[in-house]
């Protein structure tokens, strides 16, 4: 792996470690990396790809907090296993996938030992705590079309396409309102000229 990737190898030790307790994983997009209620076996270093963060309600809504992109790690994930508590995200891969899994057990413990993983653990939970703080005022303060513009946006510049794969339910159900709200929705900013509507995709053709 390059180090340019991730900067904590660069620490004497820990590189030597990494490569010893370090499992090649890949997942097809749509599959579940994380699910809710369990205890987080390992942390994920993307290498390639993009997953979506979830947090789901008991009535099956979801909400989603960030995506995690190459060379990032799941904030949450690194916060629940260090503190033994269960997964209450679910974490799906929004494209293929390729990481670096490390055992909780090691991550644990490397925090203690290693001060380059510690920054590391930190930093990515700095930077997801502004991501997290802004999906939740989406929710309670902006109206869904504006929800629908910046939902967009995000998943754009996650995947660094402007051509999304994607049905109107599918989109309906990260934003938890109807089908036939979303179809609306679209309809007029494609009649803005925002964006191209195809057959479970979505073409975003200027600035949302």
């Amino acid at each position: 792996m390059s180090n340019r990737k991730f900067d904590f190898l660069l620490e004497k030790g820990i590189r030597e470690e990494f490569d010893e307790v370090g499992s090649s994983l890949e997942f097809n997009a749509g599959d579940i990396i994380v699910e809710p209620n369990k205890y987080i076996k390992v942390i994920p270093l993307v290498l390639k790809g993009t997953i979506k963060v979830i947090r789901e309600t008991n009535g099956g809504n979801e909400l989603i907090l960030y995506y995690i992109r190459s060379g990032e790690s799941c904030a949450v994930s690194l916060s629940t296993s260090l503190m033994n508590k269960l997964s209450n995200i679910k974490a799906v891969a929004e494209e293929n996938v390729e990481l670096i899994a490390i055992p909780s057990s090691v991550s644990s413990k490397w925090y203690e030992i290693y001060s380059s993983w510690r920054m590391f653990v930190l930093k990515t939970m700095d930077n997801r705590y502004d991501e997290i703080i802004n999906a939740l005022d989406s929710v309670a303060f902006k109206k869904i079309d504006e929800r629908l513009v910046d939902y967009l946006k995000s998943k754009s510049e996650a995947l660094q396409s402007n051509i999304l794969n994607i049905t109107h339910q599918e989109i309906a159900n990260e934003l938890s309102t109807s089908r036939e709200v979303i179809s609306r929705l679209l309809k007029q900013l494609e009649q803005k000229g925002v964006l191209k509507l195809f057959r479970n995709k979505v073409e975003i053709l200027s600035q949302v």
